[in-house]
């Protein structure tokens, strides 16, 4: 019923063909990993997600900033900007999934009649979110074209949210577009919040 198969046939497959498969954001993959495995990971993922996001700020902030010893780790443990930034990087996800969550409701409530649907679709969003990951090594092998490297890490986090919602609420392509759409746009107004406020994001 989960899978829209008489079997799933990625319980026979290599857990590495299974996260290749996601990583090519294939939905029966996605069915496969939320529905008929039993992975509770996504808590303690979206904190290093969130930890990555808000290394590659602060590490940005210092770069304009001034220049710090690498070695000195007890100073950047002292950072206190490191915090604001996971501060900052925590409540821009929260309003982006918020976003999503609202639009979804609006546009479909019979979608989310209970609790456990929106549990369900929490942790296929913070699942999905897997590619921030790749943040730490676009910061390590820095080069000229991180920037693009970091956009294509975003695009990819989208598609792979985009996918999750689909799979999690058996969607068509347009409407978790549609609600990723309006999640950036409140993410972004997070953002001009905090730019307004006189705060570096």
């Amino acid at each position: 019923k989960s899978c829209q198969k008489p079997v799933d046939k990625y319980i026979e497959y290599d857990p590495v063909i299974i996260l290749i498969n996601a990583i090519l954001c294939k939905a029966q993959a996605y069915r496969h990993i939320l529905f008929n495995t039993k992975i509770n990971i996504h808590g303690k993922l979206c904190i290093f997600c969130l930890l990555c996001e808000a290394y590659l700020r602060w590490l940005q902030l210092q770069d304009s900033s001034q220049n710090i010893d690498p070695d000195d780790l007890i100073r950047y443990a002292k950072e206190w900007d490191f915090y604001r930034m996971f501060g900052i990087a925590s409540l821009e996800q929260t309003s982006f999934l918020v976003g999503i969550f609202i639009t979804l409701w609006w546009m479909r409530p019979e979608m989310l009649k209970t609790k456990s649907d929106f549990i369900l679709l929490l942790k296929a969003l913070l699942l999905s979110s897997y590619g921030k990951l790749l943040l730490i090594p676009a910061v390590i092998w820095e080069h000229d074209y991180t920037p693009l490297c970091l956009a294509f890490i975003k695009v990819f986090v989208l598609i792979s949210n985009s996918q999750a919602i689909r799979v999690t609420l058996n969607l068509n392509r347009t409407l978790p577009w549609l609600a990723i759409f309006f999640g950036l746009i409140l993410e972004n107004g997070v953002v001009c919040f905090f730019q307004k406020m006189g705060w570096d994001v």
